[in-house]
């Protein structure tokens, strides 16, 4: 058999192993037994395969080389046929690279350009986008399946979106294996500070405390995290797709932009149906009261009871968003005649504003200014989120065909949640405390902030 019908051979076994394997992510699942024994005999004959393309090559090499060599030796024994220039180049230049299959593209770019070659109609697919994720192997239409980003990449975009992302940048991520789909994890089941529910029963005695030592043991909960699928579209231009330099440029950072905003936006407000759950949907959020009669402008009380309802210990790590429309408000706030609010540089001395001395940070998915949720206080290192490293990309011409434009789907598999499910009453005290507070909703009134019409000093309304 001929080595280019062998490796026909084995990308028809490859494909058949990752339909069953792409079958059962889809579903998230498991390899069912039947399904693990196709697969591993699949893998098998790929060995094999692999094994008979080796040994194949390695005979024509060194058959390649003999000639060289024979043809050196007659040229040697016969001064009227000399030998010619650089025979030793020439057997040299015979030799192959083992690792040419393995070869890696230079460049995001040029692996995007070349996804998008496989996806136009009669074109040729890259031996370098050997790692295809199929959906119904659909040989004529790639986009239908789709390819894997090479691992260098994955991690540079990954990085990118986790450094887009402000609350995705804070999280504890935990990436999961290949063969998974989820996560289950035992947490602390803890809802009071009280002797015998730290730790969700852990105690301990001063000796004159006990005549005898009382049995104690923590208790957990399980929290679980099942996989769910983030998919992103970036349309190119033709001009831009014969640019690979540009075109790496300008889908890595739109790209990163995008899937950094949507995971943020999760956590702070998922419902948990198909995205992840957000802190604002979490059980454990503490949901501070308004004031009698308040708007939906901020006050210093708001400010004191949200921080006093903020767990002692996550204080060090915890962060205010806002809305950026609540600033005029928090600008004017004052205690005992000192700013609450303290812009970044001046008094603050600090790269961002401060309030109670941690950082305010104005944050996009907070809700409009006397929604519930426009400011939040929360420590974000106290949220779980797992994914899947596997980035897959795809392209279509025709879904932007008479705009001259093609599109890149990525698809991104996470999910997260809140490693709390309900606030913890304090140790002395009656008022929980959580992680994560918010203030409650206000009644909107005449110092709402007015909305921007565009219109400008110059404009109608004038």
């Amino acid at each position: 058999m001929k080595i280019e019908k062998l490796k026909a051979r084995r990308e028809d076994l490859r494909l058949q192993a990752v339909a069953i394997i792409t079958k059962a992510e889809a579903e998230d699942r498991f390899l069912s037994d039947d399904e693990s024994k196709e697969v591993k005999r699949l893998e098998a004959e790929i060995t094999r395969a692999n094994e008979t393309i080796k040994r194949s090559q390695s005979v024509s090499q060194m058959t390649k080389m003999r000639m060289a060599e024979t043809q050196e030796d007659d040229a040697d024994g016969d001064e009227s046929n000399p030998a010619p220039a650089g025979g030793a180049e020439q057997r040299k230049a015979v030799k192959t690279d083992p690792n040419a299959e393995e070869r890696k593209f230079k460049s995001f770019g040029e692996q995007l350009a070349a996804v998008y070659r496989a996806a136009t109609p009669g074109g040729k697919i890259d031996d370098r986008l050997s790692t295809r994720a199929a959906s119904g192997l659909n040989q004529t239409t790639p986009s239908d399946g789709g390819f894997l980003v090479e691992k260098d990449f994955v991690k540079e975009l990954l990085k990118l979106t986790y450094e887009t992302g402000i609350l995705a940048s804070r999280v504890k991520r935990i990436p999961i294996s290949a063969r998974s789909n989820g996560l289950k994890i035992n947490a602390v089941d803890e809802s009071s500070r009280e002797d015998g529910s730290r730790w969700g029963g852990i105690q301990a005695f001063w000796e004159d405390e006990a005549g005898r030592l009382s049995e104690s043991r923590p208790k957990f909960r399980q929290m679980e995290l099942q996989l769910k699928k983030l998919t992103g579209l970036c349309y190119a231009t033709d001009e831009l797709l014969e640019d690979t330099v540009a075109l790496e440029s300008v889908i890595s950072e739109g790209f990163a932009e995008e899937f950094g905003f949507k995971i943020d936006h999760a956590i702070l407000s998922g419902d948990g149906d198909g995205k992840p759950l957000g802190i604002m949907k979490s059980g454990a959020l503490v949901v501070v009261p308004k004031e009698t009669g308040q708007t939906a402008k901020v006050t210093v009380e708001n400010i004191t009871k949200m921080w006093s309802r903020l767990k002692a210990r996550n204080r060090k790590n915890a962060l205010w968003f806002i809305n950026q429309e609540l600033e005029p408000y928090l600008m004017t706030l004052r205690l005992d005649g000192h700013p609450v609010y303290l812009p970044a540089g001046g008094l603050s001395e600090k790269p961002f504003a401060t309030m109670l001395g941690r950082p305010v940070i104005a944050l996009e998915q907070c809700n409009a200014a006397g929604e519930q949720g426009d400011i939040v206080l929360a420590d974000i290192s106290q949220y779980v989120m797992i994914d899947k490293g596997g980035l897959k990309a795809a392209t279509s011409i025709h879904v932007r065909f008479l705009y001259d434009e093609n599109v890149f789907r990525f698809i991104y598999r996470v999910d997260g949640k809140p490693k709390w499910e309900k606030p913890t009453k304090p140790f002395k005290g009656t008022a929980t405390v959580s992680p994560y507070v918010t203030l409650a909703r206000r009644n909107k009134g005449a110092d709402t902030p007015p909305a921007d019409d565009g219109a400008g000093d110059g404009g109608a309304g004038a």
